[in-house]
């Protein structure tokens, strides 16, 4: 019987524990869960819906690509969510003025006032995960997630 290759040498390779897109992603289910227990217990929306509305808050008016985006979400999730925003009266959807089959979200008044108690549960959290660092690192911090963010976007725009 042949005898198997032996593994290449692992000396140079990050165990997976300690890699950064491990501990970024374990960070990110972390928080999410966490926020998704806020959220529900804040507005009655769970996660997506919360991010949504957040992102028609912030952004609007949005189309449900421009949803997503702003969201993080996929195109399919953000429609599913705008729908379920519609069907619960907190956003709108109008005729695009620019496409033809594409729609503007916007709030109702009744979501302009359910973003706004989401907001103060989205500055809680924020608050809540950078709580143990000090003000000088969570300066430093924000400005290298900025560098970060962008760089990874400019990386996604290549690929995509």
């Amino acid at each position: 019987m042949p005898q198997a290759a032996a593994p290449r040498s692992r000396r140079n390779v990050t165990p997976l524990a300690e890699s950064f897109t491990h501990r970024l992603h374990t960070l990110q289910k972390l928080t999410d869960k966490v926020t998704q227990d806020a959220y529900l217990a804040a507005t009655g929306l769970p996660l997506g819906e919360g991010r949504c509305l957040t992102a028609v808050g912030a952004f609007a008016p949005l189309s449900v690509k421009d949803l997503a985006r702003r969201a993080n979400v996929d195109k399919a999730q953000a429609s599913r969510a705008a729908q379920a925003l519609v069907d619960k009266g907190l956003i709108e959807k109008t005729a695009s003025t620019t496409d033809a089959r594409g729609v503007v979200l916007r709030f109702t008044p009744e979501g302009q006032r359910l973003w706004r108690r989401l907001m103060a549960v989205v500055e809680a959290r924020n608050q809540q995960i950078v709580a143990c660092l000090s003000d000088a690192e969570r300066a430093r911090f924000d400005r290298i997630l900025t560098r970060l963010v962008a760089h990874a976007r400019t990386v996604a725009d290549e690929k995509g």
